[in-house]
């Protein structure tokens, strides 16, 4: 690349490369890291976004700007959805370097032991809890050191908020008067239980992959990363991924991988590269003038994401966000607070709070997550209500409903059309309508009364199954867990082996939250580091 490149013209990015990493995201960062530790092994990451250095994406309340920001955020939106009351939601994704580990909650979860043990009895040896928990350790840096659960010393920064409010504890002894008792780790295989979330976060800053995996990384003189590159398409030579061309400030280019190409795109656009280069299911890619290179009719498919139900109640004789964030005097005492000791309100994570129960006593293991905080709006990023409240959220850890994600359109720069089919299967609607009814039991807690509790979404009015179902898909919104799309396994919809590479095709895999078959009980981000860890280990197996 000495010579001058007129834009259009077609060139070979210098060097020569190993891998290809698609995708300086969450596994993107992590296949950078692990694959460049080998001095001998030359690697280059592309990332169509850009760097992480926004201020508001390393203060931890900066999610609020950063979602919705064209700067830090794809801006992408899902199709109306028949289970929302024909609702659209906007449905953020990470734009910069450490994808949305950078605009993120930061809360660590792994999920439950059963949900791998589910994936290994789909025929992915290899991912149960067993073989995927040294993974998870082998990242932690966690606050209370090393034990058989967590680890000490690695990359990924598990830590406490510095924070706590009365209406939060309040919240868990009302909780435990119906059974629901503390825990002080979601984390040991069963996520049972309430108490404060743990966050990735260093001395009240945002730990996102980026920090953790890729800056240390981008010391070696063997990884390469580039940013504003936005990738084209995958280079097939018959059944063998060879490389990518992408688009660099405005000039087509192409890079050649001598072993693999790894997209790590995630859920969303993931799928869409497939099926830009040719590989995908045959109807899909005729219908955009797109020519067949692999047949895979799994692409796209298999689309599961958390939806969750803001229940919101206005509350008396305790203090809330709501109020502080509202007057000028609480602003300044914020900032102040945030300035001084990197605590407080600035350095919360979106949910503060965290309670796993079962919306029914047969189950096994909780399908429930509730995210409490000690505020309220009519949705994210609306301003806080005038009055003291806090938001009682629960979301369906394990839903039925399956949706799609496909291309609608030859340009790379158009988003997929995202069809979720939020509560299109009728369990959802059966467990929305029980976590309501759940969320409304705890609130009438003994040790609630002293602050008046009151109904202000959906509305102490709405009583019946009927009116509770339809007034979930007016207040239910994304927790923006998109999984699937890719998805492990050997059945004919599956996209990748449990060595995650493409089937039918050498030297392409992907490593991503869009290889998972089914949705995680739980956050997201943690178990997409432990999947890029596994894949990494797989990768220098191969090789």
């Amino acid at each position: 690349m000495n010579q001058p490149i007129q834009p259009n013209q077609t060139t070979q990015l210098d060097g020569s490369y190993d891998y290809v990493i698609v995708g300086g995201g969450t596994a993107g960062c992590v296949l950078a890291n692990r694959l460049s530790e080998d001095p001998a092994t030359n690697v280059l990451l592309l990332e169509a976004g850009g760097n992480d250095n926004y201020h508001w994406v390393h203060i931890p309340v900066g999610y609020l700007y950063c979602i919705g920001n064209p700067r830090t955020d794809w801006m992408m939106k899902t199709a109306s959805e028949a289970g929302l009351n024909g609702r659209s939601l906007v449905y953020p994704r990470g734009k910069v370097l450490g994808g949305c580990t950078s605009v993120n909650g930061m809360i660590y979860m792994r999920g439950q032991a059963s949900d791998y043990d589910g994936w290994r009895q789909m025929g992915n040896s290899g991912w149960g809890w067993d073989d995927v928990l040294p993974y998870f350790v082998k990242s932690e840096d966690h606050h209370k050191g090393k034990s058989a659960l967590h680890g000490s010393g690695g990359e990924w920064k598990v830590t406490t908020q510095r924070l706590n409010w009365e209406i939060l504890e309040a919240f868990q002894e009302a909780a435990s008067e119906f059974g629901y008792h503390p825990t002080d780790d979601f984390n040991q295989g069963t996520n049972e239980g309430s108490g404060y979330f743990e966050v990735n976060q260093k001395n009240g800053v945002r730990w996102n992959a980026t920090k953790a995996f890729l800056r240390p990384a981008m010391k070696r003189p063997n990884l390469r990363v580039l940013t504003h590159a936005t990738t084209e398409k995958i280079l097939l030579d018959g059944k063998r991924a060879t490389g990518v061309a992408f688009q660099h400030n405005g000039k087509s280019m192409k890079v050649l991988a001598a072993r693999e190409v790894l997209l790590a795109a995630g859920s969303i656009n993931s799928p869409k590269l497939l099926e830009h280069s040719g590989i995908g299911r045959a109807e899909i890619l005729q219908g955009q003038g797109i020519e067949l290179n692999h047949e895979l009719s799994g692409v796209g498919e298999n689309l599961q994401d958390h939806l969750q139900i803001r229940t919101v109640f206005k509350v008396s004789n305790t203090k809330t966000l709501n109020e502080r964030a509202n007057s000028l005097a609480g602003k300044i005492g914020i900032a102040l607070q945030y300035a001084l000791q990197r605590s407080g309100p600035m350095s919360m994570a979106p949910s503060q709070f965290g309670l796993f129960t079962k919306s029914d006593p047969a189950l096994e293991t909780p399908d429930l997550e509730y995210h409490v905080q000690p505020l309220s709006t009519d949705k994210l990023g609306d301003p806080l209500h005038p009055y003291p409240a806090i938001t009682v959220s629960v979301c369906n850890l394990r839903p039925q409903s399956v949706g799609s994600c496909h291309i609608t359109s030859r340009d790379v720069d158009q988003q997929p059309d995202i069809k979720l089919n939020y509560l299109s299967a009728e369990s959802d609607k059966l467990v929305a309508v029980k976590s309501i009814k759940q969320a409304r039991k705890i609130m009438t807690a003994q040790r609630l009364k002293p602050y008046k509790p009151e109904e202000v979404l959906p509305g102490a009015e709405v009583s019946s199954d009927t009116e509770l179902l339809r007034e979930a898909g007016n207040i239910a919104t994304t927790i923006f867990h998109p999984v699937g799309t890719c998805k492990m396994g050997s059945d004919p919809m599956a996209v990748v082996d449990p060595e995650l590479k493409v089937h039918g095709l050498q030297g392409l895999r992907v490593i991503d939250a869009s290889v998972m078959p089914r949705i995680v009980s739980g956050n997201t981000a943690s178990p997409v580091i432990m999947i890029a860890e596994k894949a990494a280990d797989m990768i220098r197996n191969n090789h």
